[in-house]
């Protein structure tokens, strides 16, 4: 028999292996834990089968396939600020001269300045504005501020050297308490001259930029000086010289709405017909002249009305892809443009409401009004 002495010994001695048992197998079982914690979050779940819808689908009408999605194309390359407010470049004055014919209302120059002593060098592509800085103070004694106008020009310029950048001005005028007034900035740049110096910034935008594909199809509508870009445009598709120097040969349609109050106020008339003339089965050139022209209802002939006129051949293209659309001119021409867009596209059995968000996402949709 053993004495209670012993056996409380004989127990005591047996207490450091339990203990050392114990945390071996509680060490053991944190260690199996944090892997398996690890390991549940690494570890990816398996993609759930999932069983394709079913369509239901009329006898007489076949399955629609969805058309695939025109993605709006990024324009990384396009300069962009070169020259900015507060380091302008002062470009010199090279040109300027009346685009207007006796009898015309209003007062619109074509301006050209010379670019080549910049440096960095103000370069832009077709499409793109400026702004311009005028001279003086306004009435609280500060500089006036800058106004962005749209380029009238290509990238190579008027004489196709790539030195100038060629702007479409018209001279804003309004009534104000029985007085006339005068645009600071539109009056400072029809009355200035060659050999004046004209603090320029830019340039900017990347909205109007042409499509690079040649059988891409462009319609512009503009009023006014709304032309400035359409111009460069038209330029670039259908000037020999510009075409050798682009290596960039235009085969699809260009389309030309342009609204004027009247014959004498329409801009670059010569080189249009030229581009009428020498291409006519890719240039088209359609005239809203308010002031001498009726619509179907007797009224003055604007731009929207030649759209509606034009309804069916207009959303022929404008269905197509590879069509783009250009609107440039005064912000009041919007919502007849939209009207007329809308009255023509329920004739094609289209919803504009729906149609013109599409456009504008997919990058055909383009507009620049002031």
């Amino acid at each position: 028999m053993y004495s209670q002495a012993k056996v409380i010994a004989g127990g005591l001695a047996h207490i450091p292996v339990v203990i050392a048992v114990f945390y071996f197998i509680l060490t053991t079982f944190n260690k199996r834990a944090l892997k398996f914690l690890e390991e549940a979050k690494t570890k990816k779940p398996e993609p759930k089968a999932v069983e394709p819808k079913k369509v239901a689908i009329s006898k007489t009408e076949a399955p629609k396939t969805e058309a695939p999605k025109v993605v709006k194309k990024k324009h990384a390359d396009v300069p962009v600020n070169i020259y900015r407010p507060k380091t302008p470049y002062e470009g010199t004055v090279i040109g300027n001269y009346s685009l207007l014919k006796e009898g015309a209302i209003g007062r619109v120059n074509h301006i050209t300045f010379d670019l080549k002593d910049s440096d960095p060098f103000l370069n832009y592509v077709e499409g793109q504005s400026i702004g311009i800085m005028p001279a003086g103070e306004d009435a609280n004694g500060k500089p006036h501020k800058l106004r962005l106008y749209s380029i009238a020009s290509t990238r190579h310029g008027d004489d196709f050297n790539g030195n100038t950048v060629s702007l479409c001005v018209r001279q804003l005028q309004y009534e104000k308490d029985g007085e006339t007034i005068n645009g600071v900035c539109s009056t400072y740049l029809c009355d200035i001259k060659p050999g004046d110096k004209v603090k320029i910034t830019g340039p900017v935008g990347k909205e109007m930029l042409l499509p690079d594909e040649e059988d891409a199809n462009i319609v512009m509508l503009a009023t006014g000086t709304g032309i400035a870009p359409m111009r460069a445009y038209l330029r670039r598709m259908f000037e020999p010289t510009e075409k050798e120097k682009n290596k960039w040969n235009f085969k699809g349609k260009a389309w030309l709405f342009m609204g004027a109050p009247k014959s004498a106020n329409l801009l670059y008339e010569e080189d249009l017909q030229r581009y009428l003339t020498d291409n006519p089965d890719n240039f088209k050139y359609t005239k809203a002249i308010s002031r001498e022209q009726q619509n179907t209802k007797g009224g003055r002939m604007y731009i929207q009305d030649r759209v509606l006129e034009s309804a069916n051949e207009l959303f022929n293209m404008i269905e197509d892809e590879k069509t783009h659309i250009y609107l440039c001119g005064l912000k009041g021409m919007e919502p007849g443009i939209d009207e007329a867009m809308t009255k023509a596209a329920e004739e094609k059995g289209l919803n504009w409401s729906e149609l013109r968000p599409q456009l504008k996402k997919s990058g055909r949709w383009h507009v620049e009004t002031y």
